[in-house]
C-alpha cells in the first residue's frame, strides 16, 4: 500500500508508480524529508518511475552531499525498484545540459534516464519503462 501521499512533501506519489519529484524551491536542509521519502518508496518494493518537471533551482550543498550519500548506500536497493528516472525540459539548450549529466547519473546509479521535451514524449517512457503498470 502507498503510504498517506500527504505526507510526502519532495514528491508527489498521487500518481504512484509514477513519482513526481517537487524540486523546485526547496528549501535547504530538505534532504532529511528526501531521504525519508526515499527510504518509504524503496521499502514498498513496488516498481516506480521519478519525473521531474519544473525549475530545479539551486540545491544547499548539504542536502546535494547527504543525498548523495544517501545514493551510494542505496543504490542496489534503489535499482531494484527505481525502474527509471525522466527530466521534461523544454528548453533545447538545457535539455542539452541535462542530458549529459543524465549519462553521468546512469554510469554511478546504473538507473535508465531520458531527458525529453514535453509531457507527451515523458508519458511515453513512463509507459516503457513500467509496462503495463501504468
Amino acid at each position: 500500500m502507498i503510504p498517506n501521499p500527504q505526507s510526502f512533501r519532495v514528491h508527489d506519489v498521487r500518481a504512484f508508480p509514477v513519482v513526481r519529484v517537487l524540486i523546485g524551491g526547496q528549501e535547504t536542509g530538505y534532504a532529511a524529508q528526501w531521504i525519508c521519502e526515499m527510504d518509504l518508496l524503496v521499502a514498498l518494493g513496488r516498481p516506480f518511475v521519478l519525473l521531474f518537471d519544473g525549475d530545479r533551482g539551486e540545491e544547499a550543498h548539504e542536502d546535494r552531499k547527504l543525498r548523495g550519500q544517501w545514493l551510494k548506500r542505496n543504490k542496489d536497493a534503489l535499482q531494484a525498484v527505481c525502474r527509471g528516472m525522466i527530466s521534461i525540459e523544454p528548453d533545447a539548450q538545457a535539455r542539452a545540459v541535462l542530458a549529459a549529466r543524465a549519462e553521468i547519473t546512469v554510469k554511478a546509479f546504473g538507473i535508465p534516464m531520458a531527458v525529453v521535451p514535453s509531457a507527451a514524449e515523458a508519458e511515453a517512457h513512463v509507459r516503457e519503462q513500467l509496462g503495463e503498470q501504468v
